[in-house]
C-alpha cells in the first residue's frame, strides 16, 4: 500500500511540472528546435523559465549545428540536459 501511495505521488507530482521544471528540478531531457530562418546566440536560467537568445539568419550564416546545455550537479546526479536544435 505504501508503494502504491509513492508512486501515485510522484506521478502527481511530475505531471504537474512543465517541461522545463522537469529537466531543471528532476534531471532529464529536451530538445528545443529552432527555426530555419533563425540563428541561435545564447540561453539562460531565468528562475524556472529558459530564454533563448536567437537572431535573424543571414546569407553569411550557412552553418546549422546543434548545441547541448549540460548540467553538471555537485552530486552527479538529477542532471538535466536541452538540446537546441538549428533545423535545416
Amino acid at each position: 500500500m505504501k508503494v502504491t501511495i509513492l508512486f501515485l505521488a510522484a506521478i502527481i507530482t511530475l505531471s504537474s511540472c512543465t517541461q522545463n521544471e522537469r529537466v531543471k528540478q528532476y534531471g532529464g531531457s529536451a530538445t528545443i528546435d529552432i527555426p530555419a530562418d533563425r540563428q541561435f546566440v545564447n540561453v539562460t536560467w531565468k528562475e524556472n523559465d529558459l530564454w533563448v537568445v536567437t537572431k535573424i539568419r543571414t546569407a553569411s550564416d550557412t552553418l546549422h549545428n546543434v548545441y547541448q546545455l549540460q548540467e553538471s550537479s555537485s552530486w552527479g546526479i538529477l542532471e538535466g540536459t536541452y538540446t537546441i536544435n538549428e533545423t535545416r
